[in-house]
């Protein structure tokens, strides 16, 4: 079934032999070529390794736009090292000595795998693969019919090769695989009849209706799963991810276990109730503010881009009309050019071009600073939008959040009268309660447990403080990056016109001193000689 090596060198796949791989792919001249000028790598868009004996695929890692592989008839015993290869359509890894199929989970545009005659026991780990359409997996060790279930997966499977393995000897092979695969057109070489998916249909239908119940609860749970994600990077892009609801409340008691004994004293249950209802109230009016600023940042960043490109847009159609003006008259001095008759008409005529040319360039090179004045005022305007949309957000968000400490120090106060109430009494023996006994432990000496107690506060203040930050943090960085961007942009933008306009005018002169040296030299063929 696979090859063996005992008598065979095998050989690692180095630079010497991708290069001489990719040359002898090549038509002989441009093979050539490449041999002498060398290759780069990452043009490369097909590559065959086959009949090489190679043991290990490596290095392949420079082919970064390769959609074809062939790495057939060799003698590999593992998939692996082609993490890189992400543009990957066709790959044939057909007789090899491979058992188990890894190392594909990066090749997502993958269309075509065949593992032909190999020594796989079991179809598995191809998740990703989710772009596949025609699978070969013929002559391998294949004994588990149900297997086949595996490959429903693949939606957009129609082409499948399983022949020559061991399950294909079972009676209802063919039944069983069309039942599971219903969009098959071909399996084993052959056309899927009607029929033939009729008498699967109908044999299996106990299996299937139940597999399709399962699939379909497993595919509404998945919309369910991504649904949550783009809401979740939704309220991360508007910075108050995880603030509609208890969740900060919540993460100032994870790690407190000091905390959850000193809820058992009287009185603390219902303060500490109290204290997560008016916290959390403050957390959704933060979010829901921060929701609103969200989509203020957004609607000022799109209508500034919808200024900008009205503005660019205004400059391109006057500059295109100034260009054409000028290459309608531009036509007209080259045949003058052209047709002059003699050495000094034909050098006045190139004098008055060359003198458009610069009137030209002089021209666009205005109409390009008027434009770089107007695009640098929207975009100082916008710098100052932005400022005042970020300073605003950034002082409501301090306010809110000092709302959270000032519950918090209420609570403190609170929770410490209670606590200290609580230890007189108990050193009384007044206590009514029955507390745990790792509850009664703390109510023994008065600085121990406000010492607790101030520790629990100070670590719920610190959490606090550190939400704010990261708020805050994520402001100005989203403030520097938008107005980053766009003075950037603009930087590149003027730089790249200032340099199309040097070419577009070099590109004119250039050709003004072609025209007139053809129609000097042909001035000079018709004068006779002295």
């Amino acid at each position: 079934m696979s090859q063996s090596y005992n008598s065979i060198k095998p050989n690692v796949i180095d630079d010497e032999m991708l290069q001489k791989a990719v040359e002898e792919q090549w038509p002989e001249d441009i093979g050539t070529l490449a041999k002498s000028e060398g290759v780069d790598l990452k043009n490369v868009t097909e590559l065959q390794l086959g009949f090489r004996n190679i043991l290990q695929i490596d290095n392949l890692w420079q082919f970064e736009n390769l959609t074809k592989l062939q790495l057939d008839n060799n003698i590999i015993e593992k998939i692996e090292a082609l993490e890189s290869l992400v543009h990957l359509v066709w790959l044939d890894l057909s007789f090899n000595n491979i058992e188990v199929i890894e190392g594909l989970d990066t090749l997502v545009k993958l269309q075509d795998l065949s593992l032909y005659n190999n020594r796989i026991s079991k179809i598995e780990h191809m998740d990703t693969l989710q772009e596949l359409q025609i699978f070969s997996i013929g002559k391998n060790n294949l004994t588990a019919l149900e297997d086949v279930v595996y490959l429903r997966r693949f939606k957009k499977l129609r082409t499948l090769n399983l022949t020559g393995n061991p399950f294909c000897e079972e009676e209802q092979y063919v039944l069983f695989v069309v039942a599971h695969i219903p969009d098959l057109v071909y399996l084993d070489f052959k056309r899927v009849s009607d029929t033939t998916r009729e008498l699967a249909v109908s044999k299996y239908h106990y299996l299937i209706d139940p597999l399709e119940h399962e699939e379909a609860q497993a595919l509404a749970q998945l919309e369910e799963k991504l649904a949550k994600q783009k809401e979740l990077e939704y309220h991360k892009r508007a910075f108050v991810e995880y603030l509609n609801g208890s969740f900060l409340f919540d993460s100032l008691y994870a790690e407190d276990t000091e905390a959850a004994k000193l809820a058992y004293l009287p009185g603390v249950d219902d303060l500490l109730q109290a204290y997560r209802k008016d916290f959390v109230s403050v957390c959704e009016n933060l979010f829901n503010y921060g929701l609103k600023e969200y989509e203020k940042r957004e609607a000022e960043v799109s209508e500034f881009y919808e200024g900008l490109h009205e503005a660019l847009t205004a400059n391109q159609q006057e500059g295109s009309k100034i260009i054409l003006d000028f290459e309608n008259q531009n036509k007209e001095r080259l045949d003058e050019i052209h047709h002059a008759t003699s050495y000094n008409i034909a050098e006045s005529k190139r004098e008055e071009y060359n003198e458009d040319i610069l009137q030209l360039s002089e021209t666009l090179m205005t109409l390009e600073i008027q434009t770089a004045d107007q695009l640098e005022e929207l975009i100082k305007d916008f710098e100052k939008n932005i400022a005042v949309i970020a300073s605003t957000f950034i002082e409501n968000v301090k306010g809110m959040m000092a709302q959270c400490r000032d519950l918090e120090n209420r609570h403190h106060e609170k929770l410490l009268e209670i606590s200290i109430n609580t230890l007189e009494k108990s050193v009384k023996n007044e206590l009514d309660e029955d507390l745990p006994d790792d509850v009664r432990e703390l109510l023994v000496d008065k600085t121990t447990l406000v010492n607790m107690v101030n520790a629990s506060h100070n670590v719920h203040l610190l959490k606090i403080n550190m939400r704010e930050c990261d708020i805050l943090t994520n402001a100005y960085r989203w403030q520097a990056s938008v107005t980053g961007k766009a003075f950037q942009d603009e930087i590149d933008r003027n730089r790249n016109r200032v340099k199309e306009i040097f070419q577009y005018i070099d590109n004119l002169q250039e050709q003004l001193d072609n025209s007139l040296q053809e129609q000097l030299d042909s001035i000079e063929l018709l004068e006779p000689p002295e």
